[in-house]
């Protein structure tokens, strides 16, 4: 999805509820076990994320609002499914870039996804 079809599709939902969507209506994923899986992969190593004890990185960006982004890692348009290709192959999107392949499972990504977003 490109930023304005998740508008779109906020929008939608938004009126459908009168309320905006979760970041897990977004992405498939779940939010606490997003956080548990970036502990778990070690994040917060590289990034600052809020929320996410321990996560003051510097290597890499930090993370927070990430939602607001128009692009991730400067190459692909900001939506769920592209932040969840990059969180999984990041060396297959920009090969020698900083961050390594570390064999993110897609339940995974989808949960990692869900906490970003509904930062």
């Amino acid at each position: 999805m490109r930023i304005m079809e998740i508008a779109l599709l906020m929008l939608a939902l938004t009126a459908c509820t009168g309320e905006p969507p979760s970041s897990d209506a977004i992405t498939g994923g779940n939010p606490r076990r997003g956080l548990e899986a970036i502990q778990r992969y070690g994040c917060g190593a590289c990034h600052r994320i809020d929320g996410a004890p321990g996560a003051y990185g510097t290597v890499g960006p930090t993370l927070q609002r990430i939602g607001e982004r128009a692009y991730i890692a400067g190459k692909l348009p900001n939506s769920p499914g592209n932040l969840q290709q990059w969180i999984r192959f990041p060396q297959r999107i920009v090969p020698g870039n900083a961050m390594p392949d570390l064999d993110v499972s897609e339940i995974d990504a989808r949960d990692i996804a869900a906490y970003l977003y509904h930062q």
